[in-house]
């Protein structure tokens, strides 16, 4: 059996597509947040004990109305084939610059790639993984970039703080390519 609040909170979600922040389907229901969590928690529960088709998922305090994996072959055979995102190792790479030092300009994504990264951000863009985050200060006010919420429903994350932990090779090369950034403003 369901009750009043479950269903208000179903509602919402499933109206509103994207995901709701706790904050604000605790105004629709008039109560405090933390009340709000635990019913989405026990809706999460037993949406997954009675193996329904859809799911409840958390991204950053949010939370999102959504089919489950297990339904996707099943959605294929109505909705036909949709438009599969390929995202090359360019691109990968330049999403792994982004996701793990954000924010960041496309000059210093450049200067740890090496190369120009015009394309890979603009595909980035184009899937909604990346998004302008704001300006640096600095002389050309350059954008920052960051990743979005649907780079962490695309990658099963409810946070960035989920992202894996880079290996102690990674580690000290971004700290030396930090360093080196540093010197090169000391000497300017």
């Amino acid at each position: 059996m369901y009750t009043k609040e479950e269903a208000v909170i179903e509602a919402v979600l499933f109206t509103m597509g994207d995901s709701v922040e706790a904050s604000k389907l605790a105004a629709a229901l008039d109560c405090p947040e933390i009340q709000v969590i635990q019913t989405v928690r026990g809706l999460q529960q037993k949406y997954e004990e009675e193996g329904r088709g859809l799911k409840i998922i958390e991204l950053d305090g949010a939370f999102q109305m959504c089919t489950g994996a297990e339904m996707y072959e099943s959605i294929i055979r109505v909705a036909k084939q949709p438009k599969k995102q390929v995202l090359t190792e360019v691109v990968l790479e330049t999403l792994s610059i982004i996701a793990y030092r954000q924010p960041v300009t496309r000059l210093d994504i450049e200067r740890i790639r090496g190369v120009k990264s015009d394309h890979a951000v603009n595909k980035l863009i184009e899937f909604n993984l990346v998004e302008e985050k704001g300006r640096l200060e600095a002389p050309g006010r350059p954008v920052l970039f960051g990743t979005t919420e649907e780079f962490l429903r695309c990658f099963g994350l409810s946070s960035l703080s989920e992202l894996p932990e880079l290996s102690m090779e990674a580690r000290e090369e971004m700290q030396k390519e930090a360093e080196e950034e540093v010197n090169m403003k000391i000497k300017a």
